[in-house]
């Protein structure tokens, strides 16, 4: 298990154990998200609040979770992104797909 999830009704708050979000990890953690989605999750808030490195594998699985929600009417907000985690995210534009948050509370504000 890579996400620790807190589930409020139909939103899903789910923290990213690991320091590392890299190719070792990046299959179990497409798998759990799409599992939320599937269980009809419809705001799904990702913190990276623990993750000191991301690589591109599991970039993919991002993206992958994302075009499996998408279709579903299913949201996928990132929070708590440390700065050179959402310098990478700006550099390869991936701020542009996703909506990024400072923290929980400044994204369940959205709703």
């Amino acid at each position: 298990m890579i996400l620790k999830v807190n589930q409020i009704n139909d939103v899903a708050q789910a923290t990213i154990l690991t320091e590392e979000a890299s190719l070792a990890n990046a299959d179990m953690f497409k798998e759990e998200m799409i599992t939320l989605i599937v269980n009809g999750t419809k705001l799904i808030i990702v913190s990276f609040e623990n993750v000191n490195y991301i690589d591109s594998s599991f970039l993919g699985s991002l993206v992958v979770a994302l075009k499996y929600a998408m279709p579903r009417k299913t949201d996928i907000y990132l929070v708590a992104l440390k700065p050179d985690v959402k310098n990478l995210l700006t550099l390869i534009r991936m701020d542009k797909v996703f909506k990024i948050f400072k923290n929980y509370e400044q994204a369940m504000e959205t709703l």
